[in-house]
């Protein structure tokens, strides 16, 4: 989980530099907007993951999961 954590952080800081880097905006072309428009949609997905995944590992190390309870983690993976 931490790994998987990691490795989703390093995407959005290396997305976050290349929009910064980007030589184009979204206003330039079809180009750009389909650009921003998808990678975007992927970093939120990614964002939106680390954050899920951040919790459930939380809860796993304060013990909040049992054999017979453990829906919360299921839907994050």
């Amino acid at each position: 989980m931490l790994f998987t954590i990691i490795l989703g952080a390093a995407f959005l800081v290396l997305q976050f530099n290349e929009y910064r880097l980007a030589e184009f905006t979204i206003a330039d072309s079809v180009f750009g907007t389909t650009f921003f428009m998808t990678t975007g949609l992927h970093g939120t997905h990614v964002l939106i993951g680390v954050i899920f995944l951040t919790i459930m590992t939380y809860r796993i190390y304060a013990d909040h999961f049992t054999t017979s309870h453990h829906i919360g983690l299921e839907f994050s993976l």
